[in-house]
Parts: structure tokens; C-alpha cells; sequence
């Protein structure tokens, strides 16, 4: 295939800003996919994306395009600069394009998968809602975007929708690019109108790939999955060189071997066709049994032709975000240990490690990018599987330097070591950009002061919103920081953070205590100036949560021996009396002194029943 004839781009947008939508228009309007075969989010393939309209996992799919009327823009590698061609030449108008599109995820959890996508293009939609405008998500990937010099075509989405602000949004855009309002496409991709617009000025703005088909073989893996009949299946964009069946290959950075069992495109579905060559994207079924071993980010090469040097960006992703994964009925473990062994074969930035509580029984301590992977991974969990789980409070992980000087990571408050046994702790700290109209800018900063973050600055849209930005404790913001900002500003705000350091802090371990044993599960660790204020909001919370039981229930909030907050569960009382009809009180004080033995015994043998959903629910604020 022409280098000049090839065209990658990606699509960013926000969540709900019609990515799926427009991508299922181009589907159709290329012919890609037959109008019988074409259902709605045809690239999301999870049930779970359909239902909440996000992309989890990206899809990459292959178009052809023939373009008409359209003035070409071709790039000269050897001047590198930009030819116009001013009359259209009918060869060139009348050849059909190669256009490979990746459907990204719009969620920050899944932001260096998306960076890997980047990598793998030359150019990128910039998706807007024209009812919504710019939010934060949108800004976030468009930054990454720019930085890995792409070229960026405007699109203004959702024209026909009553509530559409066309002309407000341009101005947005116009301000945000710095680009002109003839550079800013109008588009539905409801009705489909300006799709076919949009396909040809990918082929006029978005420059051909470069790459040489005569150097050794260097490709960027920017996705892998795992499929059980054939082993982890790859997705490539190739660099330079080619990859044909057969090849046998290694990555660069995790020093995986392995054969080229089959190599091909997708049409969305996989299209086997040997070989691919410089500036294509397609797949490769490399046979592991594990995607780790082809990590997103890695270089694939020849073991007979090895490059020169991996190409640059790859990192190993690393979890944020913990938190522990049991079953109600302690003898579904083992189908609990199965299905989470299922999903890690197809998501290698899952970490899992067995573990036990005393009040829960056997689970496993899980790491997750953050809460949105969290919350798929649970309810893949109960619908894919079956299951009915627990999932304990997430938490993150604290660095800590003994006095020895050892130092430590912590992931779960049970962990922490006592007080006096080390010199700092450090939590992590992200950058927070929050999009918002500007009424609800003071409700907004209330609720972040609360939650410890720094204020940087704010800058203002012209259509009356604003942007917000924090630097912020991430366990301040993983618990319900989304849902408060969703609340106090009607549902209006967006929100997008960053990973930013680890900085130290002054925090505690609260221990839980209910009915005088330590609950491991509901540990947790809190900046000490609120200590004592967040410990008597938690056994508040408790003593609601809990039902009644037969015996009086202590639950109490302790740092290291000392209790700093406490509250009572009353026991629920039988009127044994109520048989009596009559005779002496004595009758009556027997009765009573039974039973209150009866409690007494209950109290050291008898067991708190606690809802499964207590563990999640006790940190929100209601």
C-alpha cells in the first residue's frame, strides 16, 4: 500500500459527546460493515458500553474512502512540506484512500492506552457535544494529543439537537485551537450529515504516515487482548519495516518471544492478510497465554532483523486505586478466584493477591487505574460471572520511611505500621481541572477546601463557564468527591484529574472496632487535625448501617490504644413477660434475670450481621 494513501486518525471527545455514534456514520457511509450486520456503538463491544455509552476498550477499524471535490493535501517527505494541489487531479480524486480509525476510550483511568493511540496516528477529531461545549476530559486528551504534534480537525457535533449553541461552541473551540471558523466542521452523527464532509478532510489535512518498508521491523503494540482459542492477539501500527505471517518476533521491552501465527487488518472484525508494512495498522496473533507479556507501549521487531532502538513512551501501567474483592457466601471463593483469573487475561492492568479477613473470610486484594476500571470490574464480576460481592472502601497507596530508613509501601490502612516506628508517610497528590457554569463556582470550591485541595487558578469561557483548577489528596478525591460535585452543581460540572507526586503528610490509622474486635476491612487512614471529627462521622454512620441485634453492639473508633470516638446499638428486646397472667414479681424478676443472662452470653459468643454494601457506603457522605 502507498504511504500516500493512508491516512490514521483517532476521534477525542468526552463521554456522551457522540464518539460511537459518529464512528458507526462512517461505518456506514465507507460500506465497511453491511447495513444488515450495523447496530448502534457497532466498536463497543461489551454489553456494559452499550448500556452506559462509554468506550472501555478502544477499537480499531480500516475504511476506504474514495473523496470527491476535494483539493488534496499530499506530504513531501523529502522537502518536508505541505503540497496544495489547487485543480483537483482526477487521478488522485478518483484513488481510493486507506483511512484506519481508533476508537478510544474517553475516561481518564484509561489515559496511557489512549497516549498509545496517539502514538499511533497522525491525526485526531476533536469531537465537541454543541449542547455541552468543552469539558474537562476533552481538554485533557487534546493536550496529550498536541503534544504528540497531531493534527487536529474540529468537529461541532449534534447540530440538530434542540438545545444546540452552534455558535457559543465555535467560539469555544476558536479560542481553544486558535484556529478559524472555516477550520470547524458541522456534524450529526444521529442523521449523518457532514460525515462524509469530515472523511474528506481527513484525507486533505491529516498528513500520510511515514516509514520505511526496507529498515528492520518496528511496530507499536497500542492495544492486546486475549482470546482462548488463539492466545493474546496484538494490535500494531507498523513504524517501518514489514510483518508477514510466520515471522518470528520479540519485543524490545519485556523481551517476549514468540511467532506471527497470523497478521491482518480490521474490518471491524479480524481480516487475516499477510504482510503488514510501513504506515499500516492490523493485528497480530502472537500465541502468548498472557497479555502481559505483549504490554500496550512495546516494540515488535524481527529476532533475525532487530531495530536499532524500541521506540520511546512505553511505561508499566500501575494501579491507583485499591481495594479488596470478597464473595457473601464464603463457599463461592473458588468461582470468585476463577472469573478474576478470566478478566486478567484480557486486562493487564488488574493486580490481584489473595488475602483473608476476619469478618469476611477469603477475597482478594485488587489494584485498579481507578474508579471507573473499578466499577466495570464489579459489575463484570456480577453479570459476566454470576457473583454476588463485596467490594471494601477504596483506598491508595502511602509511601512510608521506617526509622531505620527501610521504606515501604502501603496499600490497605491494616498494613500501617504503628506511629512511633516511622519517620514520614507520603500520600499521592493529582491535578484536578473541573469544568462548570458559574453559578456553582462557590458551592464547588467548598467542597474542595474540605477535601485539603490547593487552589491554582481559574480561567472563564465566553459562554459562561468556567475552568477550575486543584492540586488535591487522590484519597480525598476517590471516594465521593464525584458524586458531591455532581450534587452541588446540579450535574452541570465535569471533571478530569492527573497523577501528579507523592508528598508527605500528617495522617493516622483509625481502627474500627465493633463489639470489641478490630474489623481490618474498615480501617482507614485520615489526615490527623480531622481524625477525631471523621472517626465520630464513621461510628455515626456505622450505627445506622448496622441492623439491630439481639445483644447491645459497641462500635468504637480507635488510634493505636486510644478510643476517640464510640457509639451504641441498643439490643432488640422480647417482652418474655407477656405469657405471665398473673402471681407474685418474683415470677416476673426471674424471667427478666434469664433473659438478661441470656444476652450476656450472647454478647461474648454472638456474631454482628453487616450488609455486604456497608464497606462502600460508609465513607460517602450522605
Amino acid at each position: 500500500m502507498e504511504l500516500s494513501k493512508i491516512r490514521n486518525f483517532c476521534i477525542i471527545a468526552h463521554v456522551d459527546h457522540g464518539k460511537s455514534t459518529l464512528a458507526d456514520r462512517m461505518l456506514e457511509i465507507t460500506h465497511t460493515v453491511e447495513m444488515r450486520n450495523m447496530q448502534d456503538q457497532i466498536l463497543d463491544q461489551m454489553d456494559l458500553e452499550r448500556e452506559r455509552g462509554i468506550t472501555i476498550k478502544l477499537a480499531p477499524v480500516r475504511m476506504e474512502w474514495i473523496p470527491t471535490n476535494v483539493e488534496i493535501r499530499i506530504r513531501n517527505d523529502e522537502q518536508n512540506s505541505n503540497l496544495d494541489i489547487q485543480s483537483p487531479d482526477s487521478e488522485i480524486i478518483n484513488s481510493k484512500f486507506v483511512l484506519n480509525l481508533i476508537d478510544t476510550p474517553g475516561h481518564v483511568d484509561f489515559s496511557y492506552e489512549v497516549s498509545r493511540s496517539l502514538a499511533a496516528v497522525e491525526g485526531a477529531i476533536l469531537l465537541v457535544d454543541a449542547s455541552q461545549g468543552i469539558e474537562a476530559q476533552t481538554l485533557s486528551t487534546l493536550y496529550s494529543a498536541l503534544e504528540h504534534d497531531l493534527e487536529i480537525i474540529p468537529v461541532l457535533n449534534k447540530i440538530d439537537l434542540p438545545a444546540a449553541r452552534p455558535e457559543e461552541v465555535k467560539h469555544e473551540i476558536i479560542k481553544l485551537l486558535g484556529c478559524s471558523e472555516s477550520d470547524i466542521i458541522m456534524a450529526s452523527g444521529k442523521t449523518g450529515e457532514g460525515v462524509e464532509n469530515i472523511l474528506n478532510e481527513i484525507i486533505k489535512r491529516v498528513p500520510a504516515p511515514k516509514g520505511d518498508i526496507n529498515k528492520n521491523l518496528k511496530a507499536l503494540i497500542f492495544d492486546s487482548v486475549y482470546d482462548p482459542y488463539r492466545g493474546v492477539v496484538s494490535y500494531l501500527r507498523v513504524i517501518d519495516g514489514q510483518l508477514k505471517d510466520s515471522d518470528e518476533i520479540l519485543l524490545m521491552q519485556t523481551n517476549s518471544q514468540g511467532r506471527a501465527e497470523e497478521v491482518g487488518i480490521f474490518r471491524p472484525k479480524l481480516i487475516a492478510r499477510s504482510p503488514l508494512s510501513a504506515g499500516e495498522i492490523g493485528y497480530c496473533v502472537t500465541g502468548f497465554r498472557e497479555v502481559s507479556q505483549a504490554a500496550v507501549g512495546d516494540t515488535v521487531t524481527l529476532k533475525k532483523a532487530i531495530a536499532d532502538s524500541p521506540l520511546p513512551g512505553y511505561k508499566k501501567v500501575k494501579p491507583y486505586v485499591f481495594a479488596s474483592i470478597y464473595v457473601s457466601e464464603g463457599d463461592k471463593y473458588p468461582e470468585l478466584k476463577d472469573a478474576i483469573e478470566k478478566l486478567k487475561l484480557n486486562d493487564a492492568s488488574l493486580s490481584y493477591e489473595a488475602e483473608r479477613s476476619e469478618v469476611l473470610g477469603f477475597g482478594f486484594r485488587c489494584g485498579f487505574l481507578g474508579l471507573l476500571h473499578m466499577d466495570i470490574i464489579r459489575e463484570r464480576l456480577e453479570r459476566e460471572f454470576n457473583l454476588d460481592i463485596v467490594i471494601t472502601s477504596p483506598t491508595v497507596e502511602y509511601h512510608i520511611t521506617k526509622n531505620n530508613g527501610e521504606k515501604m509501601i502501603v496499600e490497605r490502612a491494616s498494613d500501617m505500621p504503628e506511629a512511633n516506628s516511622y519517620q514520614t508517610i507520603a500520600e499521592p497528590w493529582a491535578t484536578l481541572e473541573i469544568i462548570t457554569p458559574k453559578d456553582y463556582i462557590g458551592n464547588i470550591m467548598d467542597i474542595a477546601q474540605k477535601k485539603r485541595a490547593t487552589y491554582k487558578n481559574t480561567e472563564y469561557f465566553d459562554d459562561g463557564r468556567a475552568l477550575l483548577k486543584y492540586q488535591i489528596p487522590l484519597a480525598e478525591l476517590i471516594i465521593d468527591f464525584y458524586d458531591q460535585l455532581k450534587t452541588v452543581s446540579s450535574g452541570y460540572a465535569s471533571m478530569n484529574y492527573e497523577i501528579l507526586d507523592w508528598r508527605q503528610a500528617d495522617l493516622s490509622k483509625i481502627d474500627i472496632l465493633i463489639a470489641e474486635d478490630r474489623v481490618d476491612a474498615l480501617s482507614f487512614i485520615a489526615f490527623t487535625p480531622n481524625s477525631q471529627s471523621e472517626a465520630r462521622r464513621i461510628v455515626k454512620r456505622l450505627k445506622e448501617l448496622i441492623p439491630r441485634q439481639n445483644f447491645e453492639v459497641k462500635i468504637q473508633a480507635a488510634i493505636g490504644g486510644s478510643i476517640i470516638a464510640s457509639e451504641r446499638i441498643s439490643a432488640m428486646r422480647k417482652d418474655v413477660t407477656a405469657k405471665l397472667y398473673g402471681g407474685d414479681v418474683t415470677r416476673k424478676n426471674k424471667l427478666l434475670d434469664k433473659q438478661k443472662k441470656g444476652k450476656k452470653k450472647m454478647k461474648q459468643i454472638g456474631r454482628v450481621n453487616m450488609p455486604s454494601d456497608i464497606f462502600i457506603k460508609v465513607l460517602k457522605n450522605e
